[in-house]
């Protein structure tokens, strides 16, 4: 994959010409782009996937600031950015984001729903590239490319259902033609049905191959990132197929009694036999999809922290990375660099921020200071004096550089601990050969990975009347944690301690019916126990632009 990622830009061009002209004299030649199946495969298909990282705000699945990641991570009980004196106000973006007081004219928002659009855009751009040009491709290829741009497609569009709720659902470049903001939404449950069917549709003609390992299939949406994508579908069924959303939480459709139709062999999976099939509720389709990813020959590293190395990529558990490599890609890597404090930077050689950092109940959780502290604390929060290479490192002023896990507060303007109040992010191995003050890194970010396959399958079986535990007890016995029944308080806290850093908890805290409650130092807002906040709202400018989008339920007499 190495190979074609440069080319990016060359499609992109080709979209943002075609709302202005239909003919630009200085538009490339699409005959010269596209005059072989390989061109093809290059320029429309292998293009795409250099907008699953990002290296500008906003933009990346993850890697960047501003944007999936940090709406996802910030707003929750994990972790925060606190205002520290002078640093981190930002006009109250990152206080909002805790506090959930995001408004539609936050231009983050804004920007995060162009990046998903942008893709979709140039998805569909590409589906009809591969059909105009289907006489230069065998009917292998045809089929073969399609389903990869398509799942590519779906995989934004999930992104988009699960922040945005409503959307719209746009399949053609005829469509997108004279406007980037396109037509009026759809409701989440068909956003929902469209994903998943589209997933299913396309799995027979991806490759059956690991995605996270090095070579022609690096990075690429494959049968594995696709099963874990449609087990995590199935498992937050119930709010995806919630339409109004602000009726509260004890409203929202049974697991038990959505259902699916699956597979019922591999045979009929590969020759898509619609009557070969199995229909399961939402609980056992998640199981049946983690299933799958244990039959691919996944599972989970004896070392937690080898995920998560400079050198990750013969992982036996990460299943979908963005691939890292300073000397070749552009994506970045923020969140290491965002976190340590200035000091701790510089004998890295960074300029390091000094912002986010683990909440009180994060680390509370973890049972940090005590005799029976998590054995995954020291592996994912730098808390305590601070050591480099075994040397404490000292501050300015002579003291210790000391970071204090217990005095995080939304303001810590007047406090001792302004600067080093907060646990930090340690997450991922320091590659001491990074460039851009840490950004630019050899370890791939890990997306998905086999830990959460597992810790989804136990709370599907719990929701389902089974026992997870056995599932449950894998992921702690690897880092020699005790056994612990598995009730959903109790995997709702393993997820915290396990997947803590890697942007599922937004979605965790809804799918368990706390997101909209107190936790923390957070207080719900007035009339927040409706479930508005569960998704955020279109963007103004969106609507200002496109007459046809309506603002999500709650926001409206908030936002006039």
């Amino acid at each position: 994959m190495k190979r074609y990622r440069f080319l990016f830009l060359l499609l992109a061009a080709l979209s943002m010409t075609s709302c202005l002209d239909e003919h630009p004299k200085d538009q490339l030649d699409e005959d010269a782009i596209y005059g072989s199946a390989s061109d093809i495969y290059i320029n429309a298909v292998a293009s795409l996937y250099n907008y699953i990282g990002g290296a500008n705000e906003s933009e990346g699945l993850q890697g960047t600031c501003r944007g999936i990641y940090d709406y996802n991570t910030l707003t929750t009980d994990e972790a925060m950015i606190p205002i520290r004196g002078g640093d981190w106000y930002d006009g109250g973006l990152w206080n909002a984001m805790y506090q959930h007081r995001w408004g539609a004219d936050d231009q983050s928002l804004y920007d995060t729903w162009k990046y998903l659009y942008k893709v979709i855009v140039l998805a569909n751009k590409s589906l009809d590239i591969i059909s105009n040009k289907s006489a230069l491709l065998s009917a292998a290829q045809q089929e073969e490319y399609r389903a990869e741009v398509r799942a590519i497609r779906a995989m934004f569009y999930y992104y988009a259902m699960d922040m945005f709720g409503r959307v719209p659902l746009v399949l053609s470049s005829a469509e997108q033609l004279h406007s980037s903001l396109f037509q009026g939404q759809t409701d989440r449950s068909s956003i929902f049905q469209f994903v998943f069917q589209e997933l299913q549709q396309v799995l027979p003609s991806l490759p059956d191959q690991h995605s996270n390992k090095e070579g022609n299939y690096y990075g690429r949406i494959t049968q594995p990132v696709v099963n874990f994508l449609l087990a995590k579908l199935a498992l937050n069924a119930e709010i995806y197929m919630y339409d109004d959303w602000t009726q509260g939480y004890a409203s929202r459709p049974k697991g038990s009694e959505i259902h699916f139709s699956v597979p019922a062999s591999a045979a009929s999976l590969r020759n898509g036999d619609k009557v070969d099939c199995r229909k399961l509720n939402a609980w056992e389709t998640c199981i049946y999809y983690c299933d799958k990813l244990a039959e691919e020959g996944y599972v989970l590293e004896s070392d937690d922290s080898f995920n998560f190395s400079t050198h990750n990529e013969t992982s036996k558990e990460n299943i979908f990375t963005i691939p890292m490599d300073k000397n070749i890609y552009t994506n970045q890597f923020h969140y290491l660099f965002r976190s340590y404090h200035y000091t701790h930077g510089g004998v890295l050689g960074w300029g390091s921020e000094n912002g986010t950092c683990a909440t009180i109940s994060t680390m509370k959780a973890n049972h940090y200071g005590e005799a029976d502290e998590d054995a995954r604390c020291k592996m994912n929060f730098v808390a305590g004096v601070v050591k480099v290479d075994g040397h404490e490192l000292l501050m300015d002023n002579g003291k210790p550089l000391e970071y204090q896990p217990f005095e995080v507060a939304q303001n810590l303007t007047n406090s001792k601990f302004v600067k080093t109040a907060g646990a930090r992010m340690a997450k991922y191995e320091v590659d001491r050969t990074s460039y851009m003050d840490g950004k630019l890194q050899s370890n791939d970010i890990v997306l998905f990975r086999y830990a959460d396959a597992l810790l989804m399958k136990a709370e599907a079986k719990v929701r389902n009347g089974e026992n997870g535990d056995e599932e449950l007890n894998r992921i702690r016995a690897r880092v020699g944690m005790p056994y612990r029944k598995a009730t959903l308080d109790n995997i709702l806290e393993e997820r915290l301690l396990e997947l803590v850093w890697e942007g599922w908890r937004r979605q965790d805290l809804i799918r368990f019916g706390k997101f909209t409650g107190a936790y923390d130092l957070r207080t719900p807002l007035q009339g927040e126990s409706s479930g508005y906040t569960t998704v955020f709202p279109i963007p103004q400018k969106c609507i200002d632009l496109n007459s046809e989008l309506v603002q999500n339920k709650g926001y409206v007499n908030i936002l006039k």
